[in-house]
């Protein structure tokens, strides 16, 4: 038998029950509770992903306040040296 033809003949035995008839009901509480689980795990699985990126985005900014230290450093020795070069540039000409 068919997905569509048992799908078809599920859909016609509910039809068949009563609003009150206790299969009908359990059923669709099944089928309510399959789409909750499956909300629920979609729920998690995004849950998981934020804070997967948010650690991602902490260990970044901690990493470019670290460059950007470092930067300045750099740029302060490199003063530094310039000054050096032009005191030995002057000490070469006298």
């Amino acid at each position: 038998m068919s997905h569509e033809n048992e799908a078809k003949i599920k859909h016609e035995a509910k039809e068949d029950r009563g609003p009150g008839d206790l299969t009908l009901l359990t059923e669709q509480y099944k089928e309510d509770l399959f789409k909750y689980q499956q909300r629920e795990a979609e729920y998690i699985k995004t849950e998981n992903q934020l804070k997967g990126t948010k650690q991602i985005v902490i260990q970044m900014s901690g990493t470019i306040k670290e460059l950007h230290t470092q930067n300045e450093n750099f740029q302060a020795e490199i003063a530094r040296l310039k000054e050096e070069i032009q005191l030995l540039e002057m000490q070469i000409k006298k």
